[in-house]
């Protein structure tokens, strides 16, 4: 299963996810039967659509949630799920969260939002030094002059520098960034982008980088995942998906960047419901190759209706049409 280089530092394997239903109702299947891999040093940007289940994933290999089957493994160990397996884990895989200014709480400096860390995971040594250090590494510089003031006094992109010197504090080999900067300015977000790629050059970081956008995800990832309706529908080396895509809804996504050639890909409809998945694939629904007759012939869309392509384990993508002929995608840029 391994495409991650020399290992996976962490990885899913056959994860699936559930929650109840609402007033009786049927459950939802949030996460559905996801294999997907992170190697030491390497950044994948997992991609799709609001209520796909990419946090709901995210949250699952963090062990916020557990499973319904499948695992999570921390180098190459399955993820001891006991208080105090987890509390290890956590020190080790950080989560930097969408909304700096929802992570931080307002009555507490700079400096106490950094240190919080080392003292729930009572990490002895000079806490000051500690926390001076890891304000220095995201460029709050010179950091003494941090130390003491409040998140009301600090712009979005040191907020967003503060809470990742919070996880940083303690040292972790991978970050889960969950839209990492969504909430920021476009101004400030090529800042942030370019700190995640250097504390990955300097440390060997790996990061797990949520988000919905394509773009975000050629700028920083080196493979990129892509989920719809809980599903791992499409995943390769960024060049692979982004220049290449296979899959009908990867295409639909990067159609709509401001620098792809062509008319957008319009979905039509919402997402179907995670309590009510539609018989065959998934994405059939909504996919514009069935809609448009495609290129495969009558078979092929028969199966999209019928039969559920098998779950994605590697790179490639999982699709009817992808085993056949696809019409051909403009280069990204051309």
């Amino acid at each position: 299963m391994s495409i991650a280089g020399d290992g996976a530092l962490l990885a899913a394997e056959g994860l699936c996810v559930g929650f109840p239903g609402r007033h009786g109702g049927p459950g939802v299947r949030a996460v559905d039967g996801v294999d997907l891999e992170i190697g030491r040093g390497e950044i994948v940007a997992l991609v799709g659509e609001s209520g796909c289940g990419k946090t709901t994933l995210a949250r699952a290999l963090l062990g916020l949630v557990a499973p319904e089957r499948g695992r999570v493994l921390f180098r190459g160990e399955p993820l001891d799920r006991s208080a105090r397996g987890l509390t290890a884990y956590r020190r080790r895989v950080q989560l930097v969260l969408q909304d700096p200014r929802g992570a931080l709480n307002p009555r507490h400096t700079v400096y106490d939002a950094v240190a919080e860390g080392l003292r729930i995971h009572r990490v002895g040594g000079d806490e000051q030094a500690a926390v001076t250090a890891a304000l220095a590494r995201v460029g709050l510089r010179p950091a003494e002059r941090y130390l003491l003031r409040y998140p009301r006094e600090l712009s979005g992109g040191q907020l967003q520098r503060v809470v990742i010197a919070g996880a940083l504090v303690l040292a972790p080999r991978l970050l889960v960034a969950d839209e990492p900067v969504a909430s920021l300015d476009a101004s400030v977000r090529g800042e942030i982008l370019a700190l995640l790629l250097r504390l990955r050059a300097e440390l060997g970081l790996s990061a797990l980088v949520v988000t919905h956008d394509l773009g975000l995800a050629w700028n920083i990832a080196d493979r990129v995942a892509v989920m719809y309706l809980g599903r791992i529908v499409e995943c390769g080396t960024v060049e692979e998906v982004l220049t290449a895509p296979r899959h009908p809804y990867t295409r639909a996504l990067l159609s709509v960047l401001p620098e792809a050639a062509g008319e957008p890909v319009v979905l039509t409809g919402e997402p179907p419901d995670p309590a009510a998945i539609p018989p065959g694939c998934r994405f059939h629904p909504r996919c514009p190759v069935l809609a448009s007759g495609g290129a495969g012939g009558r078979g092929v869309a028969e199966r999209c209706r019928t039969e559920d392509p098998a779950v994605l384990t590697g790179a490639g993508a999982a699709c009817h049409w992808a085993e056949g002929p696809v019409p051909p995608h403009p280069p990204r840029g051309s």
